[in-house]
């Protein structure tokens, strides 16, 4: 599960970090809490020099209205299913992320919101699929987030994760053939990952400010007490 995305990065540093220009309508604004329905940046196989908007949740092509969409795919079975079919073929994206956020219910209680970051790398890319719902009077470019089985960080906290790509594999993942592009979707390989938890401010998707990533207590730790091995 993928349901809650960030990228604040200036806007200079992202088109430098991703060899690629913003050309969105209305500009770049940094986000701190992006949430499904809302526009997320990515990168298209089609424009791989352009970062552009789309909506966050593939929207059924045999839908007849639109909606708020598919927001992640399974990667081990979105080859198989209609609704992503196309898109697998032939539709990869790269979505820039400064962070995720995941949940973790400790013994069933309350949740608990943590920031997924890579430390040494102020933005990186987790892989998806694009597609263009039509309408009879509007046309809506959409994106889904493919998810994996959770690496040894994650497992702590979910058991799902984005599929958070090296950076090495960020070309192939927009270039490479379907099947090349099956076996990239693994749970991330590096131990460049780290977790700490954050604020319940979180929860609210208009909680779009700075403070959202702040640790909580103001005591950014890591997850070595949760860790599975």
């Amino acid at each position: 599960m993928c349901g809650r995305n960030s990228l604040f990065i200036d806007q200079a540093d992202l088109e430098a970090r991703f060899d690629a220009e913003v050309v969105t309508d209305g500009g770049y604004t940094p986000r701190y809490n992006i949430a499904p329905g809302d526009d997320l940046h990515i990168i298209t196989n089609e424009a791989p020099d352009e970062i552009n908007a789309f909506h966050w949740g593939l929207i059924p092509f045999w839908a007849d209205e639109p909606e708020e969409g598919i927001i992640n795919a399974r990667s081990e079975t979105a080859d198989e299913k209609r609704v992503f079919k196309q898109a697998w073929e032939s539709r990869p994206c790269l979505v820039p992320s400064s962070g995720f956020y995941e949940w973790k219910s400790p013994n069933g209680g309350s949740k608990q919101p943590y920031r997924i970051y890579r430390e040494d790398d102020p933005a990186f890319a987790m892989a998806g699929l694009w597609d263009v719902w039509e309408g009879a009077d509007e046309t809506i470019s959409c994106v889904t987030i493919l998810t994996t089985e959770p690496n040894n960080l994650m497992n702590s906290i979910y058991d799902r994760m984005p599929v958070v790509l090296p950076k090495d594999a960020e070309s192939d993942w927009l270039a490479a053939d379907p099947d090349t592009r099956k076996a990239l979707c693994q749970p991330y390989p590096n131990d460049d990952l780290d977790a700490y938890e954050i604020s319940t401010r979180v929860n609210n998707p208009d909680n779009d400010v700075p403070r959202v990533i702040e640790p909580l207590d103001h005591e950014q730790s890591g997850l070595g007490e949760f860790s599975s091995g």
